[in-house]
């Protein structure tokens, strides 16, 4: 199950009917807040609850350094994932990792996107080219070219 949390005044908000490809849409609750405030309320307690695997909320205003820590903190009570959807310079110090999503360009898949970790307080960070695979239903990485070399060629 997950939540998606959203100010009440957005007007163009996700349908889960629309992510039938991706899960089933009856596990993606939208919730509408009235508030910005509101919208870190619901989402920590989601979090917090330890029922729901995934939340995930958009933010209209910088997330500050206690907001990002109180929901950092729930989250691993309650031992959920929680993403939140910001635009670029409103994150907060207290992420684990923030990633930025781009699509790249290929004349046979639509589907594929460069994933850049761009902050990440426990290791390093990098990028990856990934494509929805709709036979497995999931998201698959997209492997780099490599030049092979003769040697790698005949072992093969």
């Amino acid at each position: 199950m997950a939540f998606w949390f959203v100010e009440s005044w957005v007007t163009e908000v996700v349908n889960p009917l629309g992510l039938q490809m991706y899960c089933d849409p009856h596990q993606v609750l939208i919730g509408k807040c009235n508030s910005s405030t509101d919208v870190l309320a619901a989402t920590e307690e989601a979090l917090r609850s330890g029922v729901i695997s995934l939340v995930i909320a958009e933010l209209t205003k910088p997330l500050t350094l206690t907001a990002g820590r109180r929901l950092q903190l729930a989250a691993e009570v309650g031992g959920s994932t929680g993403l939140m959807i910001v635009s670029d310079g409103m994150g907060s110090n207290a992420t684990q990792t923030r990633w930025h999503v781009s699509p790249v360009f290929s004349s046979d898949d639509s589907t594929q996107m460069r994933w850049s970790l761009i902050k990440n307080k426990s290791g390093t960070n990098g990028y990856w080219d990934i494509r929805w695979d709709e036979t497995a239903c999931r998201i698959s990485v997209v492997s780099e070219p490599v030049q092979r070399t003769l040697a790698t060629q005949t072992t093969s």
